[in-house]
């Protein structure tokens, strides 16, 4: 299973990145730091979303609207400029999954990235419907078709190294990080080093770096 290590560190990756980077004049390394960061959060929330009945059957319903077409046409995507109808697409991803955490997720990423916060609110309209692209193309070879499935697949995807594994993993902290069950609680003080480890760490953590 392709997992976020293993697309960040491919040639699509890098074509990513670097269409990314083009698209919003941020150096490649920014950028990639960015996307280390952003990604995993998005894959988190996806996560999140699908522990419950109505969030996994909405998010099935998106994902068969996203079946990884994009990821065959990056080079498409990028030439020319990101057609408005992607970042349209995007910012109605990023609503449903951080919800009304979504401007708290942005700042901690800008914060963390050393990115103005523009810049991180486009990348994410571009991010999100490269992830849903591979979420939904991995859904359809795994012919997945419930709830538990979509969440194990998830879980896959994420990556199975110790920080985002079991009960008390990093990522579910960062998603949760008071236990009161909302989405993505405490991201903007995890990146401002208010709790242990932070953003970066988590991110480090999950790509080895």
């Amino acid at each position: 299973m392709l997992n976020l290590t293993d697309l960040l560190s491919s040639p699509i990756g890098q074509q990513i990145v670097s269409g990314i980077s083009q698209q919003t004049n941020q150096p490649a390394d920014k950028t990639g730091n960015l996307l280390n960061m952003a990604l995993p959060v998005l894959m988190g929330a996806m996560k999140k979303n699908a522990t419950t009945q109505e969030g996994a059957e909405n998010l099935m319903g998106a994902l068969n609207h996203h079946q990884g077409g994009i990821l065959d046409n990056l080079g498409t995507l990028f030439q020319g400029g990101v057609d408005q109808s992607v970042q349209k697409d995007g910012d109605n991803i990023l609503g449903h999954l951080l919800g009304n955490k979504r401007p708290q997720v942005e700042t901690a990423l800008s914060k963390e990235s050393g990115i103005d916060m523009n810049t991180v609110v486009n990348v994410l309209k571009i991010a999100a419907p490269i992830v849903m692209g591979m979420v939904g193309k991995q859904k359809q070879q795994a012919s997945v078709s419930d709830a538990g499935g979509l969440g194990s697949m998830l879980g896959g995807l994420l990556g199975s190294t110790p920080q985002t594994t079991g009960s008390n993993s990093i990522i579910t902290s960062i998603l949760d990080a008071d236990g009161d069950g909302s989405i993505l609680d405490d991201v903007a003080g995890m990146a401002l080093g208010k709790n242990k480890g932070g953003l970066g760490g988590l991110m480090g953590g999950l790509f080895g770096k």
